[in-house]
């Protein structure tokens, strides 16, 4: 199952957050060997501390995680404009109250490989991104933007996903770091539903609080909606 998590509902998931940190420990510090904090066996930074939004894809008991990705409303601080800034055209505004950045995303191939072996890593990333257009749309949100290294475009078109890359920038490691935006619309989920053969939501909301909620109050300067191609 996929669900969000907010920051009014941390203590009940407690268990999967704490595996979340773990996972992204792993995955980001471990494996990818990015020079990021970390502590206690978790990866978690100051962006965590802002009650962000997580959509995690877990077992129906809600005792294993698969993946997960944070949710930032761009209205406050995020690694794109803190970080990552060089990446996207100094006139190009996307600070807005409907464009959100997803950071973080990662698969646990370890679990994910005892309890489905039938999905593959490449085919649950593409998953956790349907997800993430799926709650996106449930929540309000018109546009996603992230960054991502030039390869991680395949996956994108595997999906039926078609990404926008507005700019890149060297500087940050052994690749360029891109920064692209997708439209979250229903023509856009149906394309990523057909591309990956999937004939139901697989995130299902019921009836919370909407994650905007506290961005929609108020107002970047300078705004302007950024198209993305759907």
């Amino acid at each position: 199952m996929f669900l969000t998590i907010q920051a009014h509902q941390y203590d009940a998931h407690r268990s999967l957050l704490d595996d979340m940190y773990r996972l992204r420990k792993k995955v980001f510090v471990d494996e990818a060997k990015w020079t990021i904090p970390h502590q206690n066996g978790r990866e978690i930074d100051r962006y965590d501390t802002l009650g962000p939004a997580y959509l995690v894809w877990c077992n129906s008991e809600r005792t294993r995680l698969y993946g997960s990705l944070r949710l930032l409303p761009t209205t406050g601080p995020t690694l794109l404009y803190d970080t990552f800034r060089a990446t996207f055209p100094g006139d190009a505004c996307l600070a807005a109250p409907g464009i959100w950045e997803g950071t973080r995303l990662c698969i646990d191939k370890a679990n994910l490989g005892e309890d489905h072996p039938d999905i593959q890593p490449v085919r649950a990333f593409s998953l956790m991104l349907l997800a993430l257009g799926e709650c996106a749309l449930a929540h309000g949100i018109h546009t996603m933007v992230t960054n991502y290294e030039p390869h991680v475009s395949r996956v994108y078109t595997r999906t039926g996903l078609s990404v926008d890359e507005i700019g890149r920038a060297d500087g940050y490691g052994r690749f360029p770091v891109c920064c692209g935006v997708f439209e979250v619309s229903e023509n856009v989920i149906t394309a990523m539903r057909q591309k990956l053969n999937v004939g139901l939501p697989l995130y299902r909301h019921a009836h919370l609080p909407s994650v905007i909620r506290s961005a929609s109050a108020s107002k970047a300067p300078g705004t302007r909606k950024v198209a993305a191609h759907a």
